[in-house]
């Protein structure tokens, strides 16, 4: 399901000034799209308009045109939505239903909202806990979860509906790199098995680097740069906008200010649009 943004505007109830301006944007199945930016540039509100949820669950004013699937996210009702869009937000106990008694069950959660068949709910529960490799986390309560697990149970919850469109607002903030690692696998895996469209925004440019196929740069409410992710990280104009570059072009850069030769192939970019 193709995702599109034609001068999409947003400003949020009360506010003077928009916090999204004229956003034009195109994810296609089975493409991953990196979001980087600086604090209050606008990322979380790209999520939220591309997601449906803005204006439809929290109000405001949306300008131009959001469509999933040919179809304005404004015309969509909620469970209309939710099929079709799932997002995850920084953090995840804003996510957690507060009513499972334990962490299947909150996996459950949404596929047992959406009527579906016990055999399906089954399926989708345990596809979701296994893809991340946090089986082991079945039988927990999910309010005695690390910050890092939680993340991960909320990940899955949201998997485990099937959306078209995955839409995370940096989904490994509370995460070690093996547990980065785990969700940038998984997530390249889903866009490339299943053709799950995926907007993602991280500060992590090293994940970026791997997963996303192409990077938007946000300032101020403004995509003001867009690209090939590995052109676009390369930039060295992004430090002055809050964005940090790969490790790889921070220690190129680091040897090439010393005044060491450094052998090309050395620090060449990861094969950008997939985990590895």
């Amino acid at each position: 399901m193709t995702l599109r943004l034609a001068g999409a505007s947003y400003r949020y109830a009360g506010a003077r000034s928009p916090a999204l301006i004229g956003v034009d944007l195109v994810i296609e199945p089975g493409e991953v799209v990196g979001v980087v930016g600086a604090n209050e540039s606008g990322k979380s509100t790209l999520c939220l308009v591309a997601a449906g949820l803005a204006p439809a669950s929290i109000g405001g004013e949306l300008g131009g045109s959001v469509t999933l699937g040919g179809e304005e996210t404004r015309s969509l009702r909620p469970h209309e939505l939710a099929q079709r869009a799932g997002i995850l937000f920084q953090d995840a106990n804003t996510q957690l239903s507060g009513t499972a008694r334990s962490v299947w069950e909150e996996v459950a959660f949404g596929p047992r909202n959406l009527a579906l068949p016990v055999e399906e709910v089954v399926a989708r529960v345990g596809r979701a806990l296994a893809v991340l490799g946090i089986e082991a986390l079945a039988p927990r309560d999910p309010q005695r979860l690390s910050g890092g697990q939680a993340q991960l149970v909320a990940l899955a919850s949201v998997l485990a509906l099937r959306p078209a469109l995955l839409v995370l607002d940096e989904p490994t903030s509370q995460l070690d790199p093996l547990g980065t690692r785990l969700v940038g696998d998984a997530l390249a895996g889903l866009a490339a098995g299943t053709g799950t469209a995926i907007l993602v925004v991280e500060h992590k440019t090293d994940l970026l680097e791997r997963l996303a196929g192409r990077v938007l740069v946000v300032d101020g409410g403004r995509v003001v740069r867009s690209g090939l992710t590995a052109e676009v990280l390369e930039d060295p104009s992004l430090g002055h906008l809050g964005v940090e570059p790969p490790s790889r072009v921070a220690l190129r850069r680091a040897v090439e200010e010393a005044g060491l030769r450094l052998d090309p192939g050395a620090l060449a970019p990861a094969g950008s649009g997939h985990a590895s």
